[in-house]
């Protein structure tokens, strides 16, 4: 039975390829982004919500689907204000898992990040952990969690750190072996992938999944 989803962060560097992926999908029969800004996306399947992330509740009428996708986060060069990353990479997504599940949604899939621990001293890596956490907490039905590592692919924004860190990756990856495996680029599309086919399958409980399943499940 075809699902209707919800897709929050379609226009970062997963949530774009997540999209293009869910409209391929014969699986998937509409698709509802959660928008600051529109993206003026013209297929059938896809609807548009401009909303206000600080009044979600709001907008809690809307927040009704088989499944949500959560691709939201930020970075401290992008958004300096401490307050604001803070809702972006915890709040907002909580938030929204939340309101899901009054609304009875059947799955919630989160993007996080290799190394997300709620006790780290990388204040990025801190709260990727807290949300974890809290979202654990929440007892959904199916909770998906990928961890994946640097990722790569042509992101609309200009990331100086990646933009160092993939050239080097690039040049190590062929003695990443055994344990350190997991330390090896993952594409953005293959997030986006295995975040598709993972949902697909309609299992229950709560997953996590380090770069290297994530791959994989790809």
């Amino acid at each position: 039975m075809p699902h209707q989803v919800i897709l929050v962060g379609a226009s970062g560097l997963i949530g774009s390829h997540l999209l293009t992926a869910l409209i391929e999908s014969a699986e998937i029969s509409e698709i509802l982004l959660l928008l600051r800004s529109p993206l003026n996306t013209t297929d059938s399947k896809v609807r548009e919500l401009i909303v206000n992330f600080d009044e979600l509740e709001g907008f809690a009428s809307d927040i009704k689907a088989d499944i949500i996708y959560s691709c939201l986060g930020t970075t401290k060069d992008a958004t300096p204000d401490s307050n604001l990353y803070r809702k972006i990479d915890l709040e907002y997504p909580l938030k929204l898992a939340g309101i899901g599940k009054k609304n009875g949604i059947k799955q919630f899939h989160l993007v996080s990040s290799m190394g997300a621990n709620a006790k780290s001293s990388s204040s990025y890596l801190k709260l990727k952990g807290e949300l974890e956490e809290k979202l654990i907490e929440l007892s959904l039905q199916s909770l998906h969690i990928y961890q994946p590592s640097l990722l790569t692919g042509n992101r609309r924004e200009y990331r100086l750190g990646e933009k160092i860190a993939i050239p080097i990756f690039k040049l190590i990856e062929p003695l990443l072996i055994g344990s350190l495996k997991k330390y090896r680029s993952i594409k953005a599309e293959t997030v986006a992938r295995a975040m598709l086919n993972q949902s697909l399958k309609e299992i229950r409980g709560t997953f996590i999944y380090p770069s290297t399943q994530i791959q994989e499940l790809a």
